[in-house]
């Protein structure tokens, strides 16, 4: 970069300088940024510091700084004898940010200290901000401890650094420095040492620093109390947020979102209905916070129902509010209500960038519906990481083996990089498959290609894959070789495959290893004794029923779902409480005489 600097440097018209009256300097840059085949600022010589700094200023807005690097126009300003002043290195280092020049901030550093600005607080904020913006906390701290009276600005921005590197111990330490030396915090310091208690997750500290801000009287605003509710809901403690909630004045739309977020962080459902119920005013992100909520919790049908809410009121929903509705969806198979979000979202022009194209795949392959998620996909705009991955994982998912697997070579031909998720589509499309060689490659392929290190989902997905296809030996293997222990999925899984291929020997050991993890579990037991029973080993396989009999071990019923009108209606093996089983049993025994 230095020597693209130099060589540009002894290309530029420097005999051309001309002085510039100051009323047209703003014409000049105007017309140089709007017009583009308006003469180049090389042709403009600029007579004072202020066109010199607002060329640099420019050039960083434009973010043209690889054609341009900001440096040079600094080094050009110095050859025609300018003088830089705060603002000129303050614009300087927003440019070298932008472009994350560590070699030309350096630099810049240096010419600083050369030039007496080391001691501006201004200059050293922007200095100090350059090299957190890109991860060199050490130099930060190092142009902190060179200030020799730094103000609060700068001992804020310091705390700050730290807490954006999730360095918390470090951000408080600093601020215990800066009131014994007698700086007094404002409301942006207290917010940032409040952030840092939350992400050091100790109650105790976050209540010191809750006390230190009553006893200083430091002013609250709405910021610093949603910042206080979020610390105590990351140490663990709504309690506290929701006794502070109601206790300070200071309770905007943002702060009562604040609240309802931490209720729902803390599975407080009836706490979360009654703050959005008693909200004085509600926003977007409220609906959003709320319909996310129901998601996450499982509670589909009451996310879809809030969805219908909000779309009768007066707030419209946005994108984030579609993403949790069609998560929704996908979740509780409803596919009649996804379908009709995808028509709402094609009514109001709401996916016109193709950001949702993602997540309507996910749906219509969880929903049952491939062939419209692969129409989706085939008409999107938008073939970044997370569509691929959703055809690929939503075709996995119905069998389609081969087609996912065209589909990730098409991805690698289209220079997209996979993730550990992509890759988990991949794997689980040859286990549907029985792609056993495609298979074993991908795997190896993830770190020696990819730079993935496999997880255990990836390993599970080979252990289904080698058992499928009757390679106990290989699976049982791969699963000892594991650099994690192995869960009840992949025991299971193994335990599976062991019946299907009748080895008994294996079969022990993964039924030993299931019970290990879950010995309330049944299922290993069940299993086992299937695998006894087909090898006629009956005494063994009676004694475990016994077992099971005799400790009241159940397993858990099965469930299935129907969608019907759009609702989503669920059932158990041997429940009778839904309200329409009486009229279910007459239509199956009608159905049943049909049949006979």
């Amino acid at each position: 970069m230095r020597a693209c600097i130099q060589q540009r440097f002894h290309q530029l018209p420097h005999t051309r300088f001309s002085f510039l009256h100051p009323p047209r300097i703003h014409a000049y840059t105007v017309a140089n940024v709007e017009n583009p085949s308006a003469p180049s600022r090389e042709d403009y010589a600029y007579a004072n510091v202020f066109l010199w700094n607002t060329m640099i200023r420019k050039q960083a807005e434009n973010g043209d700084i690889t054609r341009d690097p900001p440096l040079l126009y600094y080094i050009q300003g110095l050859r025609t004898g300018l003088r830089p002043n705060g603002q000129t290195f303050m614009y300087l280092l927003k440019a070298l940010v932008c472009g994350k020049n560590v070699n030309e901030g350096e630099e810049v550093h240096a010419s600083v200290v050369r030039t007496g600005f080391a001691s501006s607080e201004f200059v050293s904020g922007a200095l100090l901000g350059f090299y957190v913006a890109n991860g060199f906390i050490g130099q930060a701290r190092q142009v902190f401890d060179e200030m020799p009276q730094p103000g609060l600005v700068l001992w804020t921005l310091m705390i700050r650094a730290y807490v954006c590197l999730t360095l918390p111990g470090e951000a408080l330490e600093l601020f215990r420095t800066m009131r014994r030396v007698g700086v007094m915090p404002d409301m942006v310091a207290v917010a940032t040492v409040v952030s840092a208690s939350g992400l050091l997750g100790d109650l105790g500290v976050a209540k010191t620093i809750h006390c230190f801000i009553e006893k200083s009287r430091v002013e609250v605003d709405a910021f610093v109390s949603s910042t206080l509710i979020n610390t105590y809901g990351e140490c663990g403690s709504l309690t506290d947020a929701y006794r502070f909630f109601q206790e300070t004045a200071m309770k905007n739309t943002v702060v009562w979102n604040t609240m309802i977020h931490q209720s729902l962080e803390h599975n407080n459902l009836d706490l979360r209905k009654q703050l959005f119920d008693s909200m004085p005013e509600r926003d977007v992100a409220s609906w959003n916070s709320m319909i996310r909520g129901f998601a996450n919790v499982g509670q589909y049908e009451e996310a879809l129902a809030l969805f219908h809410d909000m779309e009768i009121s007066v707030f419209r929903p946005n994108t984030l509010t579609l993403l949790s509705t069609l998560s929704a969806c996908a979740s509780h198979g409803a596919l009649e209500a996804g379908a009709w979000i995808h028509s709402y979202v094609n009514d109001n022009d709401l996916n016109r960038d193709g950001s949702l194209d993602s997540s309507l795949i996910d749906m219509y392959s969880k929903c049952g519906d491939i062939a419209k998620a692969i129409q989706i996909f085939e008409e999107s705009p938008r073939r970044d990481l997370f569509t691929w991955t959703s055809i690929i994982c939503g075709l996995a998912m119905h069998g389609h083996g081969k087609k996912a697997l065209c589909y990730f070579s098409e991805m690698n031909e289209s220079q997209v990089s996979p993730d550990e998720v992509t890759m988990v589509g991949v794997l689980s499309a040859c286990a549907h498959a029985g792609l056993i060689e495609q298979g074993r490659r991908y795997f190896q392929s993830m770190e020696k290609v990819f730079g993935l290190a496999p997880k255990i989902e990836h390993y599970g997905c080979m252990v289904d894959l080698l058992g499928r296809m009757g390679c106990l030996k290989e699976a049982y293997d791969l699963i000892m070789g594991m650099p994690m222990e192995a869960n009840e999925i992949i025991w299971g899984s193994f335990l599976s495959a062991c019946r299907v291929y009748n080895n008994v020997e294996l079969g022990e050991v993964a039924a030993r290893r299931l019970l290990e993890l879950d010995p309330r579990d049944p299922w290993g037991r069940v299993m086992l004794s299937k695998i006894y029973a087909e090898e006629a080993k009956y005494d063994r396989s009676m004694g475990l029923r016994k077992e099971i009999k005799e400790k009241g071990l159940k397993k858990s019923p099965g469930c299935s779902s129907i969608e019907v009108n759009g609702s989503v209606h669920g059932f158990l093996v041997e429940d009778n409480s839904h309200p329409c089983y009486n009229e279910i049993n007459s239509m199956l025994e009608k159905i049943e005489n049909l049949m006979n």
